[in-house]
This record gives structure tokens, C-alpha cells and sequence, in this order.
């Protein structure tokens, strides 16, 4: 009897095993190879799923925007105002090792998005959508000042700039810095 194999398992699995790579190796040191035994595949496993490693970043990244948005949702089901908007920014900013190992792939897909218009506009629909929630949310807190726009690039820039900083100078950018400073800005805001 052939085996049943869950393939939407499977590539989960693989970008559990993306991430763990990517963070170790960066995005040119990871392989498909190192990727497909990271997993506990063989090499030849993975072009079924992703024939190449710029197609596994793909869904790398559109796998870690959905799982934030269900931490996000999640974080502030039952919460309102300041409360609500800053669960919504801890869900993005690298607080812990799988944050950060999201960050990492962010960063790598960002790379890439440079110079793939294609990979730019799923960046760009993706960060409209966590405007729109996030806007929504600074309202709904009583954002105080008259350039909503401005105030949403602000902490857009600060959760997103974070991933960065904080993969590059982890010394500097604690989670504990980290959050005084979301609220240093939520405070100037709201």
C-alpha cells in the first residue's frame, strides 16, 4: 500500500527547515540539499514541492506573514486601544528566536525583492494589509495628531527596521530595548 504523505505538512516542514538554515547559513550558504536533510528528506524530495530555492523564499515568506497575522490576530482578540496596538507590533518585532528566525527570512526575501518586481508586489501587498489593521488600530486608540499617514510610517518603519537592527546588532536591540522603544513612540502617538 503506498504511503499517504500530508504535502501541506511537508512544506511546512520544509520551511521550518528553511528558516533553521537561512539563520545558520544565511540565504547564499543555504542549499537545497542542506535544506532537504535539515528536514529529514532526500534532496530529490524537494522538487516536487519547490523546484527551486527562490520559489522555497516565496513561501517562506508568505508562510511567516500568515503565521504573524494568526499571532497578531490572536494577540489582540479581546484587547482595545494602546493595548490592542502594541500586542500588534510585538507580533512583528523580534522578541524571541522564532521572531527572529522570521526576520532573518524577511530579510532574505527583501534582498531579492530588489530586483523582482514580482517579489516587491507581494512585499507590497502584504505590508498594505498590515497598514490598513494597523491604522485602524491607532485610530480606534485615539491617535492624537493630525497626519495619521506619518504616524503610521513611524511605527511601521520601527517594527519592520527592527528585524533588521536587531538581526545585526542583537546587543543593541534586546527585546527588552526593543519594546521601550515602541512605546517611547506609542507614547508620542497615543
Amino acid at each position: 500500500m503506498p504511503k499517504i504523505v500530508d504535502h501541506d505538512q511537508r512544506r511546512v516542514e520544509l520551511v521550518d527547515a528553511t528558516w533553521r538554515i537561512i539563520a545558520e547559513k544565511g540565504l547564499d550558504g543555504a542549499t537545497m540539499r542542506d535544506i532537504a536533510a535539515e528536514a529529514g528528506f532526500a534532496n530529490g524530495a524537494l522538487k516536487p514541492y519547490f523546484p527551486t530555492k527562490d520559489r522555497l523564499l516565496d513561501f517562506a515568506f508568505e508562510h511567516i506573514f500568515a503565521q504573524t497575522n494568526r499571532r497578531m490576530k490572536a494577540a489582540t482578540d479581546g484587547l482595545s486601544g494602546r493595548a490592542a496596538v502594541r500586542a500588534y507590533c510585538h507580533e512583528i518585532l523580534p522578541l524571541d528566536d522564532e521572531r527572529l528566525n522570521e526576520a532573518r527570512v524577511a530579510i532574505a526575501f527583501w534582498q531579492k525583492a530588489l530586483q523582482d518586481p514580482a517579489k516587491a508586489a507581494v512585499h507590497d501587498r502584504s505590508m498594505e494589509q498590515w497598514r490598513a489593521s494597523l491604522g485602524q488600530l491607532l485610530v480606534d486608540a485615539g491617535y492624537r495628531g493630525n497626519d495619521l499617514e506619518n504616524a503610521l510610517g513611524a511605527v511601521m518603519d520601527l517594527v519592520l527596521g527592527a528585524q533588521i537592527t536587531a538581526t545585526l546588532s542583537p546587543a543593541h536591540h534586546s527585546p527588552d530595548k526593543l519594546i521601550a522603544q515602541l512605546d517611547t513612540l506609542l507614547d508620542a502617538l497615543i
